[in-house]
């Protein structure tokens, strides 16, 4: 085995493992779902929409670096570096909008309980 075909495998393992993380992060989110709402308990279907979006985010995660991966070890030629430019600029909004949708703020902005006591943010 050379070293393109090394780098070509492990592309595809990390590509397995996001799809992986995707349905089995999807199945696990609506098994709970179900448990909750059979057990009514309150805002199970935020809940759902929070562990769900957590999952889809790591699983984007891991597609985007298999495809960096696969792109830069194995073609990198100007096409399909512009094409992968492209592939992480949309995914990256949707990463920031799953973020957005999960927990309310921007991941820049940082959890309020971040910030020491007596200070605001500008």
């Amino acid at each position: 085995m050379d070293f393109s075909e090394a780098i070509e495998l492990a592309g595809k393992a990390v590509d397995s493992a996001g799809v992986a993380v995707l349905v089995i992060g999807a199945v696990v989110a609506a098994v709970r779902a179900i448990q909750n709402a059979r057990a009514h308990l309150p805002d199970t279907y935020r809940r759902f929409r929070q562990q769900l979006g957590r999952t889809i985010l790591l699983g984007l995660e891991l597609l985007v670096a298999a495809d960096i991966i696969r792109t830069v070890a194995v073609t990198p030629t100007l096409s399909s570096v512009l094409v992968l430019a492209i592939i992480v600029l949309i995914r990256t909004f949707l990463s920031f909008s799953l973020e957005l949708e999960i927990t309310g703020r921007w991941p820049w902005q940082g959890d309020a309980g971040d910030r020491p006591t007596g200070t605001t943010s500008p």
